[in-house]
């Protein structure tokens, strides 16, 4: 089965802590596995891991992933204490009692108003709590990721085999019909020699000659027997599994190569409207691949 590169998948996760991990995965095309991390500063120890996991499920694309959690526990809140800077104040408090002659009645509850006495402040929480929920959502993710790519492929390849058939019909033409065009080269030239020369006999062997550069010059047999080599092996191709962009995107090269050879050689009306139409189906074709993995 092939895949798009390009996906969308969402994944969640929380626990009875009322702590929740939300991942987004979204691809578009791309040369190489390019993965690019959103994720809060609290989840930066886990970012090779992720990587890790999205490669299991993608070989190529640009991807994007949008880490984000909620924590509504109780457990991940406290409050400190913060002794020096409360005897730092007591002591600039006794310094002002000592030089102004003024009474301190500073008590416990006013001391607490005063800033970073008393701090809230985030607890250090167990490593393996966040990672069990991050790893639960981003295989929820990337599992729905590969499904839309998947789906995504199936349409692709549908497209393609369409216009491999396509193809495969102007080849077939162009195969049928270009001994016709020096068969009729060949009555045209005698016909032309036959009214210059009137009643003069026909130089067989010039004629022959003349028929057999021109046929030279307009042979396209090795660029069909080609062409149709590579269209039964992009589909045997399509068949496969894996990642098969790269493949195909080399055989496309080679049929537009062939492709435009054929147009070159193209004398004939007919003919040249199914080579215009088989280089068209190509550069179709090239375009649709850049979208596979």
């Amino acid at each position: 089965m092939i895949k798009s590169m390009t996906g969308f998948g969402h994944g969640e996760a929380f626990n009875a802590a009322n702590q929740k991990v939300t991942v987004e995965m979204k691809a578009v095309n791309h040369r190489y596995c390019d993965v690019s991390l959103k994720l809060p500063k609290k989840f930066t120890m886990f970012e090779a891991a992720i990587r890790k996991i999205i490669k299991e499920y993608a070989s190529r694309g640009k991807i994007d992933v949008y880490i984000s959690f909620e924590d509504l526990s109780q457990t991940g809140i406290g409050l400190r204490y913060n002794q020096e800077i409360a005897r730092e104040y007591m002591d600039i408090f006794r310094k002002m009692q000592e030089e102004f002659q003024i009474e301190m009645d500073i008590t416990a509850s006013q001391m607490a108003r005063f800033p970073e006495v008393i701090s809230v402040e985030e607890k250090p929480q167990d490593e393996e709590v966040w990672w069990e929920l991050i790893e639960k959502a981003l295989r929820e993710a990337a599992e729905k990721f590969a499904a839309s790519r998947s789906v995504e492929g199936e349409n692709l390849k549908a497209d393609l085999l369409l216009k491999l058939a396509q193809m495969e019909e102007d080849v077939n033409f162009i195969e049928q019909r270009s001994p016709d065009i020096v068969k009729e080269y060949r009555a045209k030239l005698e016909e032309r020699v036959r009214e210059f020369l009137e009643d003069a006999s026909i130089e067989e062997n010039r004629i022959a000659a003349e028929v057999a550069v021109y046929a030279d010059k307009m042979a396209v047999d090795e660029e069909i027997v080609r062409l149709q080599s590579h269209i039964h092996s992009m589909k045997d191709v399509l068949e496969e599994e894996g990642s098969i962009g790269r493949k195909l995107d080399f055989m496309a090269q080679e049929m537009n190569r062939e492709a435009n050879t054929i147009l070159s050689k193209s004398s004939d009306v007919a003919l040249a409207e199914h080579a215009i139409e088989l280089k068209t189906n190509v550069e179709k074709v090239r375009e649709q691949i850049q979208n596979i993995e």
